[in-house]
This record gives structure tokens, C-alpha cells and sequence, in this order.
């Protein structure tokens, strides 16, 4: 992925949608329409009952999601009937209870398959995913890790082992728009680079162009999802153009 999508020194737009909010139809023209936006990858978020990490906007849209019937099934065959027709990278964002339950090795299989080049991951600790990492690896996905402020010593080990890119959580907490950007991140990313040389991307907070622009002076990719999740709240059906156009604005501050 990061011979692809990280070339040239440009910097990276990675916007998140939760998949199947409002249905799975909206997700398949949101997709489309980042594509447009020119967003270098798309991470989908496997709607989940219990998203420890996210903050009240994307937790009301996995309840979302789910009530309107959303499967792990349904969002499969949705991306193998479109990937032919999306230039951007694909990422699925996921808990690994889903994982486990439909059973590591197809799941693995079937996300490959329908043409997802890797897997974010952010309840299963570093130390704990061989079981994961085994078939990602067999199946040629990445396991993308996350760092945090809170990472600490954790981090040159992580950056080590490390590929596709590393999801650099900004701020502690869960995501959700916020004012500012910790500088803690800047330090982060800079031991990170130390270790390994992986493109740094930022996520947890990113929320306008403005702070999007800023954080990309120093990121190599950012992250945006509470933002462009509100949106689907608030328009539902009708958010693809608002979507698009909020897209836009933000790719271009980035690059």
C-alpha cells in the first residue's frame, strides 16, 4: 500500500464512513464519491455493538448501521462489486470481536478477496496479534498499528514492525472532533520515522480543513471520520453530495 499511496512526497487524504449507515446503498455511493474527492484510502468501519474506541457520533452510527441491517456479509459483496471502478486504497476499520466471530482465517480470506488491502484494529494490542497477523500476512493484507501519546517506549517497537502505514492516534480518548491538536503527536512521529521510515498518518479529532492542512505539515496522511459521519447523520440518504463537497475542501488543504 505505501508503495502505491504514499509516493512522491504527497501527502495522504484518508476519510472513515461507517459502513452501512444509512444503508448499504449510501455506503456504496459514499464510496464512489471520496473516490471522486480523490482521497488516497477509504477506511470502512465494520458496524459493532460495542465500539470501545469511538466516540458518541460513530457509536450512534454502528447502531445505526446495525438496526438497518448491516452485515459483515453485505458490506463483502457490496466492495467486490464496485473495486473494479475505485482508484483509492480500501481499509476496513474493525473490532476483533466481528473477526472472531466469523472466524479468522475466512474472514481474512474473504476481505482479500473483495479486494480490501488491509485492516485496522484498534481494540487488539500489539503484543496480542500474531493470531491475526498470520493470516493478514498469508492473504497479503496489512494489519495497520496504532500508536498513541500514550505508547511511549511501545513505539519504536511498534514503528519497527510496522507496514502499509502507522495510525497515529492524536489525542487520548475515543475519536470525535476537537479544537486543537495535541503537539504531542509532532513527537510521536518523529520518534516513529527514528525506528522505521513508514508513512505516519493522524486520526482522533481531525474535524476542518483548517486543522487538516496544519496536521498534514507534519503527517504524512490524514485521518477523517467524526466529521464526515455527522454529516451522514445529519442528511442521511441525501449526504453524498455534502459528503463530496466537505471532502473536497479537505483534500485540498492536505495536499
Amino acid at each position: 500500500m505505501n508503495k502505491i499511496l504514499f509516493k512522491d512526497g504527497k501527502k495522504a487524504f484518508i476519510p472513515f464512513i461507517t459502513g452501512g449507515d444509512p444503508d448499504i446503498e449510501t455506503t456504496e455511493k459514499l464510496i464512489f464519491a471520496l473516490d471522486k474527492a480523490k482521497a488516497d484510502i477509504i477506511e470502512i468501519g465494520i458496524p459493532f455493538s460495542d465500539p470501545v474506541a469511538e466516540g458518541p457520533v460513530i457509536e450512534a452510527a454502528s447502531e445505526r448501521a446495525l438496526k438497518a441491517g448491516c452485515t459483515v456479509d453485505k458490506l463483502f459483496e457490496m466492495i467486490t462489486r464496485i473495486r473494479g471502478e475505485i482508484n483509492a486504497g480500501l481499509v476496513f476499520m474493525t473490532y476483533y470481536n466481528p473477526i472472531f466471530a466469523y472466524g479468522v482465517e475466512k474472514f481474512t480470506a474473504k476481505t482479500k478477496a473483495c479486494g480490501v488491502d488491509g485492516l485496522i484494529v484498534p481494540d487488539l494490542p500489539f503484543e496480542e496479534r500474531d493470531e491475526l497477523l498470520k493470516p493478514c500476512v498469508a492473504n497479503g493484507l496489512y494489519l495497520i498499528s496504532l500508536i498513541a501519546p500514550t505508547s511511549e517506549e511501545r513505539i519504536d517497537k511498534i514503528a519497527k514492525n510496522s507496514e502499509g502505514f502507522l495510525y497515529c492516534v492524536s489525542s487520548l480518548g475515543v475519536t470525535g472532533e476537537r479544537d486543537k491538536i495535541g503537539t504531542s503527536v509532532k513527537k510521536m512521529i518523529s520518534r516513529a520515522k527514528a525506528a522505521n521510515n513508514i508513512p505516519c498518518c493522524v486520526g482522533f479529532g481531525i474535524s476542518n480543513a483548517e486543522q487538516a492542512g496544519e496536521t498534514a505539515k507534519f503527517a504524512d496522511g490524514v485521518i477523517v471520520g467524526s466529521a464526515i459521519v455527522k454529516l451522514v447523520e445529519q442528511y442521511g440518504r441525501d449526504s453524498v453530495q455534502h459528503v463530496a463537497e466537505f471532502a473536497e475542501k479537505i483534500n485540498k488543504a492536505v495536499k
